[in-house]
């Protein structure tokens, strides 16, 4: 098995109105409590620069074909698998391990340029998850993040689950050795059959779901 590597991402250079080029990432450490100015919020300059998003994802499918178990299907259908699927997909990939117990992941890029997986039955993950001019976020930070969640969920630090009794019953925990996030949302909006399949699917995987197999160098 070889190690993850991210690939060279591009240098970019964003200009703002005045021509000043735009330092993404530190744009609002000068300001009281690196609070950024109202007017930057839902507003979104340069979209473009998370582009390099859909390189490292295409690395990532690659290095789970290479390195573990799976199956790799290609086709825009799989984005249905997405619990709001967006009307800009450009492509969908669903990579399945052979281990049962190990959670599935789909890939799927949208032109704004960006990335959503879904891992496992419940939950998609967005990146960015928001893109606007305020959050100030990089190719770099978020590929962080992607990289994070998706080996997590390969190495089986990836736990789902569906408490019919909570105020918000469907959630999730993701652990690594650098990266821990949990959530938990309501139930209104999942397809009331997939909650129920899941719920009982979940049950089986008490200690959440399996590490992936890795794949035989022999």
């Amino acid at each position: 098995m070889t190690d993850y590597v991210r690939p060279a991402l591009p240098k970019q250079l964003f200009y703002d109105a005045a021509g000043n080029v735009i330092d993404y990432g530190n744009r609002w450490h000068d300001r009281p409590g690196r609070m950024p100015p109202e007017d930057t919020y839902s507003v979104d300059s340069h979209p473009e620069r998370f582009a390099p998003l859909h390189t490292v994802a295409d690395a990532l499918i690659e290095h789970l074909r290479q390195n573990y178990e799976v199956t790799v299907e290609e086709g825009i259908t799989f984005a249905r698998e997405l619990l709001k699927p967006p009307d800009n997909v450009l492509r969908a990939v669903r990579i399945t391990p052979a281990n049962p117990d190990g959670a599935p992941l789909t890939f799927v890029f949208t032109s704004y340029p960006g990335i959503t997986v879904h891992a496992g039955l419940l939950h998609d993950f967005p990146f960015p998850q928001c893109g606007c001019d305020a959050c100030d976020e990089t190719p770099e930070s978020i590929a962080d993040e992607l990289e994070s969640i998706v080996l997590a969920v390969v190495a089986g630090g990836y736990k789902e689950s569906v408490d019919p009794g909570a105020e918000l019953p469907i959630g999730y925990q993701l652990a690594s050795d650098t990266h821990r996030r949990s959530g938990h949302t309501r139930i209104a909006g999942y397809p009331a059959e997939r909650v129920a399949a899941s719920t009982t699917q979940l049950r089986s995987l008490a200690d959440g779901w399996q590490p992936w197999l890795q794949r035989s160098t022999i």
